[in-house]
């Protein structure tokens, strides 16, 4: 196998992703490009990655809780969770007790917990998480707090290196590409 997630992260992160049991993910700028799209009745747009998609329904296939939690009130974000079966909450003013209640009806503490995010609505978060990730594009100020930045940018596929990584360190790829192991 040529991509192993685990190559372009160090044996600490390798741990970290082994206990996590939560994966929790910004939209806006994380989950997207980061870019706001308005019609003339201001109606908004969002564009997904389907290969973040992907990721996050292989997730959600192999056990982990997976939430979006987004400040923004969004019905794509609503639409896009529903569809791939992932709890979604919108219009989160308070993202660090959002998690919190998520971690309570999950019965897990925050160091199980994988947090996803870009900017300052998220600095709390990724503060307090076992796992805290950001795309390359993050503000550095995020940068600079997290334990793992990807590669890709936001809705570039970011949040699927972080699927990938976490997929990898729960011993699920040999099932995904059907390999035997020897």
């Amino acid at each position: 196998m040529s991509y192993s997630p685990f190559s372009l992260v160090s044996a600490e992160i390798r741990q970290r992703a082994a206990n996590i049991r939560l994966a929790c993910f910004d939209v806006d700028g994380t989950l997207t490009d980061g870019r706001l799209y308005y019609d003339d009745n201001g109606g908004e747009f969002k564009a997904f990655h389907v290969r973040d998609g992907q990721g996050l329904a292989l997730l959600r296939r192999f056990g982990f809780a997976v939430a979006l939690i987004t400040a923004r009130t969004s019905l794509a974000v609503e639409k896009r969770a529903a569809d791939l079966d992932l709890i979604a909450r919108t219009g989160v003013q308070d993202k660090l007790s959002c998690l919190r209640r998520l971690c309570e009806q999950h019965d897990i503490t925050f160091g199980q917990v994988a947090f996803m995010g870009d900017d300052l609505p998220d600095f709390e978060c990724l503060q307090n998480v076992g796992l805290a990730i950001a795309p390359a594009d993050a503000h550095p100020w995020i940068g600079d707090i997290v334990h793992w930045k990807t590669r890709a940018r936001g809705g570039e596929g970011a949040v699927r290196e972080a699927c990938d990584l976490l997929l990898e360190a729960h011993d699920h790829l040999d099932t995904i590409l059907g390999v035997s192991p020897q």
